[in-house]
Protein backbone atom coordinates (compact mmCIF):
# COMPACT_ATOMS: atom_id res chain seq x y z
CA UNK A 1 0.00 0.00 0.00
CA UNK A 2 1.36 3.36 -1.02
CA UNK A 3 2.05 6.18 1.44
CA UNK A 4 -0.59 8.45 -0.30
CA UNK A 5 -3.30 5.75 0.11
CA UNK A 6 -2.48 5.47 3.82
CA UNK A 7 -2.83 9.24 4.15
CA UNK A 8 -6.34 9.12 2.64
CA UNK A 9 -7.64 6.06 4.55
CA UNK A 10 -6.37 7.05 8.01
CA UNK A 11 -8.86 9.93 8.53
CA UNK A 12 -11.75 7.76 7.41
CA UNK A 13 -10.83 5.00 9.84
CA UNK A 14 -10.66 7.49 12.72
CA UNK A 15 -14.11 8.86 11.87
CA UNK A 16 -15.62 5.35 11.82
CA UNK A 17 -14.10 4.53 15.15
CA UNK A 18 -15.55 7.58 16.84
CA UNK A 19 -19.00 7.16 15.25
CA UNK A 20 -19.40 3.61 16.58
CA UNK A 21 -20.68 2.51 19.98
CA UNK A 22 -18.82 4.32 22.72
CA UNK A 23 -17.19 6.55 20.13
CA UNK A 24 -16.63 10.26 20.26
CA UNK A 25 -20.05 11.24 18.81
CA UNK A 26 -22.02 9.03 21.24
CA UNK A 27 -20.04 10.46 24.16
CA UNK A 28 -20.75 13.99 22.95
CA UNK A 29 -24.49 13.21 22.82
CA UNK A 30 -24.48 11.98 26.41
CA UNK A 31 -22.73 15.14 27.57
CA UNK A 32 -25.33 17.35 25.84
CA UNK A 33 -28.23 15.41 27.48
CA UNK A 34 -26.65 15.79 30.90
CA UNK A 35 -26.14 19.50 30.36
CA UNK A 36 -29.81 19.99 29.38
CA UNK A 37 -31.02 18.16 32.49
CA UNK A 38 -28.88 20.35 34.65
CA UNK A 39 -30.17 23.59 33.09
CA UNK A 40 -33.90 22.57 33.45
CA UNK A 41 -33.54 21.77 37.19
CA UNK A 42 -34.60 24.51 39.66
CA UNK A 43 -31.74 26.40 41.29
CA UNK A 44 -30.69 25.25 44.76
CA UNK A 45 -30.86 27.56 47.77
CA UNK A 46 -27.53 29.32 48.40
CA UNK A 47 -25.59 28.01 51.36
CA UNK A 48 -24.14 30.64 53.63
CA UNK A 49 -21.14 29.44 55.57
CA UNK A 50 -20.34 31.00 58.92
CA UNK A 51 -16.77 32.25 59.15
CA UNK A 52 -15.21 31.80 62.55
CA UNK A 53 -13.38 34.76 64.08
CA UNK A 54 -9.61 34.44 63.92
CA UNK A 55 -8.09 32.97 67.03
CA UNK A 56 -5.79 35.13 69.11
CA UNK A 57 -2.13 34.21 68.71
CA UNK A 58 -0.81 32.08 71.51
CA UNK A 59 2.61 33.19 72.69
CA UNK A 60 5.18 30.43 72.46
CA UNK A 61 7.98 30.40 74.98
CA UNK A 62 11.37 29.63 73.44
CA UNK A 63 13.89 28.16 75.80
CA UNK A 64 17.35 29.75 75.43
CA UNK A 65 20.27 27.69 76.61
CA UNK A 66 22.62 29.54 78.96
CA UNK A 67 25.80 30.80 77.33
CA UNK A 68 28.86 28.69 77.74
CA UNK A 69 31.08 30.63 80.12
CA UNK A 70 34.14 29.43 78.25
CA UNK A 71 33.05 30.57 74.80
CA UNK A 72 31.20 33.65 76.03
CA UNK A 73 34.32 35.11 77.62
CA UNK A 74 36.33 37.50 75.49
CA UNK A 75 39.45 36.11 73.85
CA UNK A 76 42.54 36.90 75.93
CA UNK A 77 44.81 39.64 74.65
CA UNK A 78 48.08 38.42 73.15
CA UNK A 79 50.96 38.47 75.62
CA UNK A 80 53.09 41.59 75.58
CA UNK A 81 56.34 41.05 73.73
CA UNK A 82 55.08 38.98 70.82
CA UNK A 83 56.17 40.21 67.40
CA UNK A 84 52.55 40.40 66.24
CA UNK A 85 51.65 42.59 69.20
CA UNK A 86 53.45 45.58 67.70
CA UNK A 87 53.99 49.11 68.97
CA UNK A 88 51.27 51.74 69.14
CA UNK A 89 53.19 54.07 66.85
CA UNK A 90 50.63 56.89 66.93
CA UNK A 91 50.72 56.98 70.72
CA UNK A 92 54.52 56.76 70.78
CA UNK A 93 54.95 59.66 68.37
CA UNK A 94 52.31 61.70 70.21
CA UNK A 95 54.25 61.25 73.45
CA UNK A 96 57.60 62.12 71.86
CA UNK A 97 59.31 65.37 72.87
CA UNK A 98 61.67 65.41 69.88
CA UNK A 99 60.87 68.63 67.99
CA UNK A 100 61.18 67.30 64.41
CA UNK A 101 58.12 65.44 63.10
CA UNK A 102 58.69 61.94 61.67
CA UNK A 103 57.85 62.90 58.08
CA UNK A 104 60.19 65.92 58.26
CA UNK A 105 62.95 63.79 59.75
CA UNK A 106 62.76 61.38 56.81
CA UNK A 107 63.05 64.34 54.42
CA UNK A 108 66.12 65.51 56.35
CA UNK A 109 67.66 62.01 56.17
CA UNK A 110 67.34 61.98 52.39
CA UNK A 111 68.93 65.43 52.23
CA UNK A 112 72.07 64.38 54.11
CA UNK A 113 72.30 61.23 51.96
CA UNK A 114 72.20 63.22 48.70
CA UNK A 115 75.25 63.56 46.46
CA UNK A 116 75.58 67.23 47.46
CA UNK A 117 76.00 66.38 51.16
CA UNK A 118 77.20 62.77 51.17
CA UNK A 119 76.82 62.29 54.94
CA UNK A 120 79.31 65.07 55.59
CA UNK A 121 81.89 64.16 52.93
CA UNK A 122 80.68 66.75 50.38
CA UNK A 123 79.77 69.67 52.64
CA UNK A 124 82.93 69.69 54.75
CA UNK A 125 81.16 68.05 57.67
CA UNK A 126 78.59 70.85 57.97
CA UNK A 127 75.75 68.36 58.51
CA UNK A 128 77.60 66.59 61.35
CA UNK A 129 77.10 67.50 65.00
CA UNK A 130 80.18 68.19 67.13
CA UNK A 131 79.56 64.97 69.08
CA UNK A 132 79.01 62.91 65.92
CA UNK A 133 80.02 59.23 65.95
CA UNK A 134 80.28 56.65 63.21
CA UNK A 135 79.66 53.04 64.21
CA UNK A 136 79.37 50.07 61.86
CA UNK A 137 79.50 46.31 62.13
CA UNK A 138 83.27 46.26 62.63
CA UNK A 139 84.58 49.83 62.64
CA UNK A 140 83.79 52.36 65.34
CA UNK A 141 82.66 54.15 67.19
CA UNK A 142 84.90 56.91 65.83
CA UNK A 143 84.49 60.68 66.20
CA UNK A 144 83.77 63.41 63.70
CA UNK A 145 87.32 64.32 62.61
CA UNK A 146 88.50 60.73 62.38
CA UNK A 147 85.44 59.83 60.33
CA UNK A 148 86.03 62.62 57.81
CA UNK A 149 89.72 61.76 57.58
CA UNK A 150 89.07 58.04 57.02
CA UNK A 151 86.55 58.59 54.22
CA UNK A 152 88.92 60.99 52.49
CA UNK A 153 91.33 58.12 51.88
CA UNK A 154 88.76 56.18 49.81
CA UNK A 155 87.91 57.74 46.46
CA UNK A 156 85.11 55.33 45.70
CA UNK A 157 83.25 57.50 43.20
CA UNK A 158 86.17 57.70 40.77
CA UNK A 159 86.67 53.92 40.87
CA UNK A 160 83.07 52.69 40.89
CA UNK A 161 79.81 53.66 39.24
CA UNK A 162 77.62 53.30 42.35
CA UNK A 163 73.85 53.02 42.69
CA UNK A 164 72.93 53.12 46.41
CA UNK A 165 69.32 51.81 46.03
CA UNK A 166 68.02 53.09 49.37
CA UNK A 167 64.47 52.21 50.44
CA UNK A 168 62.20 51.60 53.44
CA UNK A 169 62.75 54.88 55.32
CA UNK A 170 61.01 55.01 58.70
CA UNK A 171 61.35 56.74 62.06
CA UNK A 172 61.86 54.56 65.12
CA UNK A 173 58.77 55.02 67.35
CA UNK A 174 60.82 54.11 70.42
CA UNK A 175 63.72 56.43 69.55
CA UNK A 176 62.09 59.24 67.63
CA UNK A 177 65.33 60.98 66.56
CA UNK A 178 66.46 57.91 64.57
CA UNK A 179 65.70 57.12 60.92
CA UNK A 180 66.07 53.53 59.74
CA UNK A 181 66.40 52.49 56.11
CA UNK A 182 67.78 49.73 53.89
CA UNK A 183 69.96 49.75 50.81
CA UNK A 184 71.15 47.26 48.20
CA UNK A 185 74.25 48.75 46.62
CA UNK A 186 75.03 47.93 43.00
CA UNK A 187 78.29 49.14 41.43
CA UNK A 188 80.57 48.68 38.42
CA UNK A 189 84.35 48.74 38.75
CA UNK A 190 85.27 51.50 36.29
CA UNK A 191 88.51 52.98 37.69
CA UNK A 192 91.64 52.12 39.61
CA UNK A 193 91.01 51.28 43.25
CA UNK A 194 93.76 50.47 45.75
CA UNK A 195 96.02 49.48 42.86
CA UNK A 196 93.41 47.30 41.15
CA UNK A 197 92.88 48.30 37.52
CA UNK A 198 89.27 48.66 36.29
CA UNK A 199 87.71 45.33 35.42
CA UNK A 200 84.10 46.24 34.65
CA UNK A 201 83.05 43.76 37.35
CA UNK A 202 79.54 44.10 38.69
CA UNK A 203 79.61 44.47 42.46
CA UNK A 204 76.46 43.34 44.28
CA UNK A 205 76.23 44.14 47.99
CA UNK A 206 74.17 42.22 50.52
CA UNK A 207 71.18 44.15 51.90
CA UNK A 208 72.26 46.54 54.64
CA UNK A 209 70.31 48.09 57.52
CA UNK A 210 71.36 51.69 58.13
CA UNK A 211 70.48 54.31 60.72
CA UNK A 212 70.94 58.04 61.19
CA UNK A 213 70.42 59.77 64.54
CA UNK A 214 69.73 63.52 64.55
CA UNK A 215 69.95 66.18 67.19
CA UNK A 216 67.22 68.77 67.72
CA UNK A 217 68.75 71.11 65.13
CA UNK A 218 68.73 68.42 62.42
CA UNK A 219 72.44 67.62 62.48
CA UNK A 220 73.71 64.03 62.46
CA UNK A 221 74.74 62.63 65.83
CA UNK A 222 75.31 59.03 64.74
CA UNK A 223 75.49 57.05 61.53
CA UNK A 224 76.01 53.34 61.09
CA UNK A 225 75.12 50.26 59.06
CA UNK A 226 75.08 46.49 59.36
CA UNK A 227 74.77 43.61 56.92
CA UNK A 228 71.28 42.13 57.05
CA UNK A 229 71.88 38.94 55.05
CA UNK A 230 75.53 37.96 54.48
CA UNK A 231 74.60 35.15 52.07
CA UNK A 232 73.43 37.55 49.38
CA UNK A 233 75.57 39.50 46.91
CA UNK A 234 79.14 38.80 45.77
CA UNK A 235 81.17 40.62 48.45
CA UNK A 236 81.26 37.71 50.87
CA UNK A 237 78.73 39.40 53.12
CA UNK A 238 80.88 42.51 53.58
CA UNK A 239 79.44 46.03 53.44
CA UNK A 240 80.82 49.56 53.44
CA UNK A 241 84.29 50.07 51.98
CA UNK A 242 85.18 46.48 52.89
CA UNK A 243 82.77 45.22 50.25
CA UNK A 244 84.55 47.13 47.47
CA UNK A 245 87.92 45.85 48.67
CA UNK A 246 86.73 42.25 48.64
CA UNK A 247 85.12 42.68 45.20
CA UNK A 248 88.43 43.67 43.55
CA UNK A 249 90.61 41.32 45.62
CA UNK A 250 92.28 44.00 47.76
CA UNK A 251 91.15 43.06 51.26
CA UNK A 252 93.88 43.55 53.93
CA UNK A 253 95.10 40.34 55.63
CA UNK A 254 92.88 40.88 58.68
CA UNK A 255 89.90 38.61 59.48
CA UNK A 256 87.51 41.55 59.96
CA UNK A 257 88.27 42.81 56.43
CA UNK A 258 87.51 39.47 54.82
CA UNK A 259 84.36 37.41 54.26
CA UNK A 260 83.17 35.62 57.36
CA UNK A 261 84.89 32.35 58.14
CA UNK A 262 84.40 30.23 61.23
CA UNK A 263 87.36 30.17 63.59
CA UNK A 264 89.06 26.90 64.50
CA UNK A 265 87.74 27.09 68.05
CA UNK A 266 84.19 27.68 66.86
CA UNK A 267 84.43 24.75 64.46
CA UNK A 268 85.83 22.58 67.27
CA UNK A 269 82.91 23.62 69.51
CA UNK A 270 80.37 22.69 66.82
CA UNK A 271 82.12 19.37 66.24
CA UNK A 272 82.04 18.60 69.98
CA UNK A 273 78.33 19.47 70.13
CA UNK A 274 77.49 17.15 67.24
CA UNK A 275 79.65 14.41 68.79
CA UNK A 276 77.78 14.60 72.11
CA UNK A 277 74.38 14.45 70.37
CA UNK A 278 75.22 11.00 69.05
CA UNK A 279 75.47 9.61 72.58
CA UNK A 280 72.21 11.21 73.66
CA UNK A 281 70.11 9.27 71.14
Amino acid sequence: MKFSTICLLAPLQLCAAYMGSGGYLSQLSEVRSSASATVDAPPADPVVAEVAAPAEPVPVAVAVAPADPVTAAAAPAPPVGQFADGVDEAAAFAASTFPIAPEDLIVRAKEVLSRDVGLGTKDGGECLAEDFEFVAQVVGPIGREEYLGALGTFDLESAFDITPNGFGFSVDPLQTNRVWFFNRVRATHTGTFMGAEPTGKQVVYPPQVQHIDFDESGKIREYGFYTADRRQGNTGGLGGAFGFMAAVGKSPPVPEFRPYKRSKRFRALLFFGDFMKRFQK
